[in-house]
């Protein structure tokens, strides 16, 4: 994982959109670790690593894998991946930068738009269930080379969408970086409460996702979650 700050990290997203090439952005916390490494792999579980490999940046999210890795002896800088989205929308983009978003709705991007006015943007809302759905896939893939933009915004969750920023990395005519940002745009537009500054800090912020969406998250917190410490005793390297 790259041993950057904020500061840093955003200039390295910066520098990645200005290039005439397609690159990404992932930013892994322990769901991604327990779906990098599940009790059984299956071919979606091939193509999210294939697509963590063939990412250009790696920023760690999660203060959970961060305390694991200080007990390994590894210092990991901590960029998490709401705070880097809203660190670009406050301190970054501005008027003449192309903004692409997949996923959200209509109220989410008028709302962007209200906030932040001084991108451009453009939208697309694929259907539920891509990793399924070729042709869906292919749609987001020519909407994200059509869109010239400078940062694409992959709104769709994991694993989906680091598998298709892999796809248009391989594709070979998409331009501008793009960033896997689960809910961070929920976050930004105040659709979603983010957890208090204090529990974030504390590691706590999944306590508070879980409190807020329990019918949604329980599975992912309280039966996936703590594989993750099967997986760091397993892995001593």
């Amino acid at each position: 994982m790259a041993p950057l700050d904020m500061a840093g990290a955003l200039a390295a997203v910066r520098n990645l959109a200005i290039q005439n090439k397609f690159s990404y952005v992932v930013t892994p916390n322990v769901d991604h670790f327990v779906n990098l490494y599940p009790e059984t792999s299956g071919p979606r579980d091939q193509l999210f690593r294939d697509a963590y490999q063939g990412a250009a940046l790696t920023l760690c999210d999660s203060r959970v894998i961060h305390g694991l890795a200080r007990l390994r002896g590894r210092k990991l800088s901590i960029v998490p991946g709401s705070d880097l989205t809203a660190g670009l929308f406050a301190h970054q983009l501005a008027a003449g930068d192309r903004v692409a978003i997949i996923g959200g709705d209509n109220d989410l991007l008028a709302t962007l738009t209200t906030l932040f006015p001084n991108p451009e943007y453009v939208q697309h809302i694929p259907p539920m269930g891509i990793l399924s759905k070729p042709e869906a896939m292919n749609d987001i893939i020519s909407f994200v080379a059509n869109s010239q933009a400078h940062y694409i915004l992959f709104a769709i969750g994991a694993p989906q969408s680091e598998i298709i920023a892999h796809q248009c990395l391989k594709a070979g005519n998409c331009t501008g970086v793009g960033l896997c940002i689960g809910a961070s745009l929920e976050f930004i537009t105040s659709m979603k409460k983010r957890a208090p500054n204090w529990m974030q800090k504390s590691g706590l912020e999944w306590a508070f996702r879980l409190l807020n969406e329990p019918t949604r998250l329980w599975r992912r917190y309280l039966v996936k979650g703590p594989r993750i410490f099967k997986i760091f005793m397993a892995h001593k390297g």
